[in-house]
């Protein structure tokens, strides 16, 4: 018979796995706390809205604190002398994920052989000898952008409207073809811009070169799943690496067969739940680091699956940026706001970089929470954050029942 585990230890179960219950940092962060972070999260999802600050910067300031972004560069794009960590891939949407786990993309990248949209699929069929030409570019020359192909090639494009993915020209489409399929891989210049290289240079021929066979890649990736998850529905598992719930099944069988899963339920939970045989129960978690809570990026591993962050934590949540407006109840770009092993208020952020200026337009308390407390330790992490980005002051908006109470906090 199934294990039962109520909601709260399942909460508890998630926060731990994701390394909320880790022990905090007494100094500088290392390389080896970003390791420490990556073996939790096993990926973080890569956003280019730079509203505050990029989707997967945040991850790690959620769970050690401040650090030196250049951390994260180093590790995924500019290791210098030293190994590198991470790598940029289709994983739970555009990625970076260990770069010992290329292999396990290999059916994706077979799927993805000519591209993973429609318009690029049709661009790369069109332009087989062009993409000759772009491959032999990138031989030669290295890391390079799109446009620097272009020039390269003699190509020149009219201009055209900014803004749309269907804008970017052919060169574009095709570098992004062979991107998906595993040919190239991509590192990042200061301002994210995607340079494009030869994947047996980056991530390593060794890499490249060996086969994983699809059922085995869909079992080691259900592992990592559930190891960062801790407990998870079959939904669960199959969303963290966005795999086919027909494929993510017989893996569950199989691990559940080797002692890596048991079958649990979990009380107001519909579905049936697995639970990763190393996973631990805390009495109780406390934020990475014991003085303050965690400001979430909206593309958390936490929270990235809104199904099962209401499931864990009773919040509903969507992001609005796509949403008019006059339409949105929170904001533009609303991150959640982590407590103990409660999400208790969200707060919409902006950072004002000409005017040194951390915007907070918005702040919103859950229902039944004390607004004095929230606003004291937000008020706290707020700071925390502003300083970290290197922003000289906070300015506290009108939206929200926690909006009057922070900004006194702050004058």
């Amino acid at each position: 018979m199934a294990a039962v585990l109520t909601t709260a230890q399942a909460r508890r179960i998630a926060l731990t796995a994701q390394g909320f219950a880790d022990r905090p940092p007494t100094g500088a962060v290392t390389m080896r706390l970003v390791e420490r972070v990556v073996a939790r999260t096993k990926l973080f999802q890569m956003d280019s809205v730079n509203i505050a600050v990029r989707a997967h910067y945040l991850p790690l300031f959620s769970r050690l604190g401040p650090y030196d972004q250049a951390l994260l560069d180093r590790a995924a794009w500019r290791p210098g002398r030293g190994r590198r960590l991470l790598t940029e891939y289709w994983a739970h949407e555009a990625a970076l994920i260990p770069v010992d786990d290329w292999p396990l993309f290999g059916f994706r990248m077979a799927e993805y052989r000519d591209g993973r949209y429609r318009h690029t699929r049709d661009t790369m069929r069109r332009n087989r000898e062009l993409a000759d030409d772009v491959r032999a570019v990138i031989a030669e020359t290295g890391p390079v952008t799109p446009r620097r192909i272009e020039e390269a090639l003699g190509i020149e494009r009219a201009p055209q409207a900014a803004g749309g993915w269907w804008n970017r020209g052919e060169v574009k489409h095709l570098c992004e073809a062979m991107f998906a399929s595993g040919e190239f891989a991509a590192t990042r210049d200061d301002v994210f811009g995607r340079h494009y290289d030869l994947a047996e240079r980056v991530v390593g021929a060794d890499r490249v070169d060996r086969r994983v066979e699809r059922d085995d890649a869909h079992r080691e990736l259900v592992t990592r799943a559930a190891s960062a998850l801790g407990v998870a529905t079959v939904a669960d598992l199959a969303d963290y690496y966005r795999l086919k719930t027909a494929d993510v099944r017989p893996a569950i069988a199989d691990l559940i067969d080797s002692g890596v899963l048991q079958p649990v339920s979990v009380d107001g939970w519909r579905d049936g739940a697995y639970l990763h045989t190393a996973a631990t129960v805390p009495a109780r978690v406390r934020a990475a680091n014991c003085e303050r809570g965690a400001i979430l990026s909206p593309f958390d591993p936490l929270v990235f699956f809104r199904p099962r962050t209401e499931r864990i934590f009773g919040f509903h949540y969507r992001i609005e940026i796509y949403v008019p407006e006059h339409k949105r109840v929170h904001g533009y770009y609303v991150h959640p706001y982590l407590l103990g092993d409660e999400i208790v208020a969200r707060v919409d952020l902006k950072a004002d970089r000409q005017r040194g200026v951390l915007m907070v337009p918005g702040a919103f308390s859950e229902s039944g929470q004390h607004l004095s407390e929230i606003a004291s330790a937000l008020r706290r992490d707020l700071q925390v954050l502003a300083d970290w980005l290197g922003m000289e002051s906070v300015e506290i908006g009108s939206r929200g029942d926690l909006a009057d109470t922070l900004r006194h906090l702050f004058d």
